[in-house]
């Protein structure tokens, strides 16, 4: 594990003690919900902490079979580990090595999501933002602030018509074109490990990977989960919390992942049709799916996009809701659809 990972880890258990993404707490009411055994364990992957809890009246524990089935998933996907699957591809520099072969299940999965969220969005997601997410200094490969002739070069290597993909392979036009799939990645595995439990029998659970969230079923009160949104202009305070109920929720802004350089802040957000990072009045995207790999893509999405090309995304996917922050002239000010707006608690 390089020193970036450790760094990466040792904020994420900051993060979530002092912020406290996943806030549960009681729904008012009678209270009479019989409490229900309930087993919570937590651990590393991807960079950041993973955080499980479910109901089991034979109280058992699949930590280990969690853990071995995150580090198969980081085999495939995780871009940090030298010999996954996503680095072997990325590290393909002749055209005798752009074709990867799948040796495991998770990839193919992510590129159908990926295009199709690529087509929903106009490209506003798009993993082959890599090669300039590396040079603005967010990826395994760390770059320092490029110029303008840099950004313009590497455009050209943005575009997921740039990658063709079977059930079996992916291969690239050219040997330079990456793929990152950090927008996916950790949503996609909240789905794999709910997916597995679900598989035990589990029906009431909370899988929660760096913030990414599918909540089933109650909790141990017999209460329908909640999950705090954090305030994206004040770190440590929660705005809201949305009630999930047989959900996902996945939670994008720039007040995380960012550094500063010469009194200016970049973030970690960049726009695959500019090259740079984005620069408008949204500060945080929450959006609320069937599953998180969608909630994932799209929270990134809409970060990218702005509040109004946003709107008009969710206007036309009705299984979408969302809640976006936003600043408005030095005022903090939320767009929610219906959806949220009838599950959405102000704190």
């Amino acid at each position: 594990m390089n020193s970036y990972q450790k760094k990466n880890i040792i904020y994420s258990i900051v993060l979530l003690g002092l912020v406290g993404i996943v806030w549960l707490f009681r729904q008012s009411g009678d209270g009479s919900a019989e409490a229900s055994p309930q087993i919570s364990f937590s651990g590393q992957t991807m960079g950041t902490v993973y955080n499980i809890k479910y109901l089991d009246e034979e109280q058992r524990s699949f930590k280990s079979e969690v853990d071995s089935l995150l580090e198969i998933f980081n085999a495939s996907l995780n871009h940090y580990l030298p010999e996954s699957e996503i680095s072997r591809f990325n590290r393909a520099d002749s055209i005798s090595m752009d074709t990867l072969y799948f040796e495991l299940p998770y990839f193919y999965p992510v590129l159908q999501k990926s295009q199709e969220i690529v087509e929903a969005t106009d490209g506003a997601f798009d993993p082959t933002v890599a090669p300039l997410v590396n040079a603005w200094g967010f990826g395994p490969e760390r770059g320092d602030l490029p110029d303008s002739a840099q950004v313009d070069s590497l455009l050209n290597l943005v575009g997921f018509d740039k990658i063709q993909f079977t059930q079996e392979y992916v291969t690239k036009t050219e040997p330079e074109v990456q793929l990152n799939f950090s927008a996916v990645a950790k949503g996609y595995g909240v789905d794999i490990i709910a997916d597995f439990l679900s598989s035990k029998g589990i029906e009431n659970m909370m899988v929660d990977i760096g913030g990414e969230i599918v909540c089933k079923g109650v909790n141990s009160r017999g209460e329908t989960w909640r999950i705090g949104i954090d305030d994206p202009a004040q770190s440590g305070n929660m705005t809201h919390a949305l009630v999930i109920d047989n959900q996902a929720i996945a939670t994008s802004g720039d007040y995380r992942n960012f550094y500063m350089r010469d009194g200016k802040k970049y973030s970690h957000t960049i726009n695959p049709k500019t090259g740079y990072q984005v620069d408008h009045s949204v500060l945080s995207v929450s959006v609320v799916a069937d599953n998180c790999v969608t909630a994932d893509a799209y929270a990134t999405a809409f970060m990218v996009m702005g509040l109004e090309a946003s709107k008009k995304v969710l206007a036309a996917h009705p299984s979408l809701d969302a809640l976006i922050i936003y600043d408005d002239m030095g005022t903090t000010k939320t767009f929610q659809t219906q959806g949220v707006e009838e599950n959405l608690l102000e704190l």
